[in-house]
């Protein structure tokens, strides 16, 4: 079975565990955004909330564990009912990144206290081991996300928060051929030649990101 699968059978809990916060922190993070600069639409269907089966996209999330790569449920927003749609579209988009960001710093924080007071130690060798896969895993998915995120290509917030940027001609022109740049992005993805070049650095990037701040508050403790 492992075969079939782009992780460990045996780290598999704590990658569905992971995958569960991480989706419906970002998730969430999109809908409170929207709720609070007035558009209710995420909240009518119930997605300004923390339980992960509502953010859950089941096809998105089998594909995660068997490709490596998959998806959560897009929140649904209306920027027209915002005050002033582009700056809050954009701040709506940034803030599902983001909060995969600060989760990645929260549990490098939460590590290294548990590592220099010992308290990772203070049971088990099982559960040592436990906890320290989990937040392994919680770390790299943090910054694996909020750098994937930020690719400018649909249907990332990268390519959101880059179209409200640009003037309107371009942006339509944009999002009336964002059905290429999604058929592009999945290209990159699943093509390994295409993505060697062109995702892989980037995400690479990402995880020296984490590695070079998990560092830096190993020193700081």
């Amino acid at each position: 079975m492992g075969n079939f699968l782009a992780f460990p059978i045996d780290v598999l809990p704590f990658i569905v565990l992971v995958l569960l916060i991480q989706f419906t922190v970002h998730e969430f993070a999109h809908a409170y955004a929207a709720y609070k600069f007035g558009d209710d639409t995420a909240y009518r269907e119930g997605r300004v909330t923390l339980n992960p089966f509502v953010h859950l996209d089941i096809l998105g999330f089998i594909l995660i564990l068997v490709a490596g790569f998959g998806w959560a449920k897009p929140v649904p927003v209306r920027s027209s009912r915002f005050k002033n749609p582009r700056a809050m579209s954009i701040i709506v988009s940034l803030v599902g990144p983001l909060s995969n960001l600060l989760l990645g710093i929260l549990s490098i924080i939460i590590f290294v206290i548990l590592i220099k007071t010992g308290w990772i130690f203070a049971g088990s060798e099982g559960v040592a081991s436990a906890i320290e896969v989990f937040f392994t895993y919680m770390i790299h998915f943090s910054f694996l996300l909020f750098v994937f995120n930020l690719i400018p290509l649909p249907p990332l917030d990268g390519y959101r928060i880059v179209s409200e940027l640009l003037p309107f001609h371009t942006r339509y022109k944009l999002d009336q051929n964002a059905h290429w740049g999604t058929i592009i992005f999945l290209l990159l993805v699943f093509i390994e030649p295409l993505r060697r070049y062109t995702l892989t650095p980037i995400l690479l990037w990402g995880q020296k990101l984490s590695y070079d701040i998990l560092n830096f508050f190993m020193v700081l403790f």
